[in-house]
């Protein structure tokens, strides 16, 4: 199935059940009134956002007090607009490795045997359409597109097979990255929270049987698209070079502690190596300038200015957005 979080003026939103075409929706609180009540009790919680969407797709509504209106993702906030904990991973080791290269570095050979973990924060999550709004261009905005999961409650010491099991969604996100301010491979700048300021998410979360058979393995194996002022800049394989899977992510995550419902465990930025993008592109501006400075000397593309916009979107087996998509641009505050 597929929820939405639609802005009501609180900060935990209105929980709506969204049809598979994202073209309706259904508010579902006469089931939950938010996606985190729903996690809290989501065994009890779930077959009936289940069968409300079973009714939604099918155009049916009986019993409901309320029809099914439009969709419009402009009224969406992040799915879950707060969650328990929020932690990124790095699975993609190609994005690693050519940061180190481009700094004449070698990526940490622990890297290879587990994922590295890094803590975000986890309030504050802009919806599909917000925008970046950050004071300065010179800190080096870039866009960061990645898959995440949304988990119920995990036990410390849980095996890669338990966590599979408490996945209750799946996220598309856009990890905003300081590039400028970021410590990186090599270790200088500032810390990673403060160089990663708030993630944005499309408008629906999925279960993950919503993707069939390209959910394997932990992997969504599916296309990713990314578009930057209307031009095409990467169409890259999620379930391709992603060396760690969700389900060895999240046993990590909960090696020595529990993990309680409603965090958030992101990919980190999708990367693919050289041959094995669909079409000549990248998901992320710091690629391309390490891709730049290993080939020619020098980083030439420029990162986020002021007015620029970017679009991630994830394409299911049929060729249709599956979350619907994240369009953000960049500007200064208002004054």
């Amino acid at each position: 199935m597929k929820l939405a979080t639609l802005d009501d003026g609180t900060r935990d939103g209105q929980l709506a059940v969204v049809s598979r075409d994202l073209k309706t929706a259904h508010l579902a609180d006469a089931i939950a009134p938010t996606l985190r009540a729903a996690l809290d009790d989501w065994a009890f919680i779930a077959p009936q956002l289940d069968a409300l969407y079973r009714l939604l797709n099918e155009g049916r509504h009986e019993g409901q007090a309320r029809r099914p209106f439009d969709f419009d993702p402009a009224r969406c906030l992040a799915p879950l607009p707060r969650a328990a904990r929020h932690v990124q991973g790095v699975t993609y080791l190609n994005h690693p490795e050519l940061e180190a290269r481009a700094n004449g570095a070698e990526l940490p050979s622990a890297w290879r045997d587990e994922p590295p973990l890094r803590e975000r924060a986890a309030d504050g999550f802009l919806g599909p359409l917000q925008d970046i709004v950050l004071a300065r261009e010179e800190w080096g905005v870039d866009f960061g597109p990645g898959v995440a999961v949304l988990t119920g409650d995990i036990a410390a010491g849980a095996t890669p097979d338990a966590a599979h099991g408490q996945i209750r969604l799946l996220l598309l996100c856009n990890d905003i990255s300081l590039r400028n301010l970021a410590p990186g491979i090599t270790g200088s700048g500032w810390d990673w929270l403060a160089a990663q300021p708030a993630t944005a998410f499309a408008p629906v979360a999925v279960t993950p049987d919503e993707l069939g058979a390209s959910w394997r393995g932990g992997k969504a194996d599916l296309p990713l698209r990314v578009t930057s002022n209307g031009n095409g800049v990467g169409q890259l394989e999620a379930g391709e070079d992603m060396a760690f899977g969700f389900a060895q992510l999240l046993a990590t995550l909960c090696r020595t502690r529990a993990i309680g419902a409603g965090t958030i465990v992101g990919s980190g930025v999708v990367s693919n190596r050289a041959g094995r993008r669909r079409t000549p592109g990248y998901a992320s501006i710091a690629e391309q300038r390490w891709l730049e400075t290993i080939e020619g000397g020098a980083a030439v593309t420029p990162f986020m200015r002021f007015g620029d916009m970017v679009r991630i979107e994830m394409l299911d087996e049929a060729g249709k957005s599956l979350f619907g998509a994240i369009e953000q641009t960049f500007r200064r505050p208002e004054a």
